[in-house]
């Protein structure tokens, strides 16, 4: 499952667990140092911020190019666009410079944060991070266009493949079809696979004939069958396939230019 349903709001699993894991590191930092009236939620609030600014400003970064040519796109945080490695090492400083600074807070940070790792790695959300252990490209069966029936196999010609879900009356799948449009004609190597989901042939051509978008692969899954398969229920998803099929990232909302390229990047390094 990538994501759940509460009400009308949709949230990512691993954000989830996320947030749960930083309660626990919360709660039991607030057990170890209640006699000393010391917690440290505002040092985890705090934490989590400070590692987010530095994990996206090395991000954008790394794909200045990218972002360049849309630069209001820096700041849009949505795509998912964060240096991982970067953002826990400043985390880990900034909690050291906090334990260093507050004596009375090292031993319930230091034993909170042990509780929140050990949560987070007992949750499952570790595994979502190395997806090459799910499961391999899912056998629903789509249709073309022009009505024949297929599946991605069929389309993957043992190259890597990206499969976009998506749907006219979605807001952030329009916002980021220019992106992958132009992904498709410049990426050659890999496959780019554009599914519809509950919509009819007519309004998937006539949206995409109106916004003049010359994409290949565009399948149609009028029952959303292939979204239930690998557990999404949010538009616009995207899933990358290794060359052997083997699911290695996904992403849920809308992509920047920036974030795709990183993608892709993954996506061709895990055939070597």
């Amino acid at each position: 499952m990538l994501n759940i349903n509460l009400g009308p709001l949709t949230m990512q699993v691993s954000h989830v667990l996320l947030a749960l894991s930083l309660l626990v590191a919360a709660g039991v930092g607030h057990l170890v140092g209640r006699r000393q009236h010391v917690g440290i939620a505002d040092t985890l609030i705090e934490m989590l911020l400070v590692a987010l600014l530095a994990a996206r400003l090395v991000f954008v970064l790394i794909w200045f190019e990218q972002y360049r040519q849309a630069p209001w796109t820096i700041i849009d945080i949505r795509d998912g666009g964060f240096e991982r490695w970067t953002g826990v090492g400043v985390a880990l400083v900034f909690v050291s410079w906090r334990g260093w600074r507050k004596p009375a807070l090292r031993r319930p940070l230091m034993l909170g944060l042990l509780a929140g790792v050990l949560a987070w790695s007992m949750s499952g959300a570790p595994g979502m991070l190395h997806m090459t252990n799910l499961a391999p490209l899912p056998t629903v069966r789509l249709t073309t266009l022009a009505g024949a029936s297929t599946t991605l196999a069929k389309l993957s010609a043992g190259k890597p493949m990206v499969v976009n879900l998506w749907a006219s009356w979605c807001p952030p799948c329009r916002r980021e079809m220019p992106v992958l449009s132009a992904a498709q004609q410049h990426e050659s190597g890999v496959t780019f696979v554009f599914v519809n989901q509950g919509e009819s042939a007519s309004v998937a051509a006539s949206y995409l004939a109106a916004e003049k978008f010359a994409l290949t692969n565009v399948l149609l899954d009028s029952g959303t069958l292939l979204g239930k398969a690998i557990g999404s229920t949010a538009l616009p998803t995207t899933l990358f396939y290794d060359a052997r099929g083997r699911l290695v990232d996904t992403h849920l909302g809308t992509l920047s230019a920036g974030s795709l390229a990183s993608k892709l990047q993954r996506l061709r390094a895990s055939d070597f």
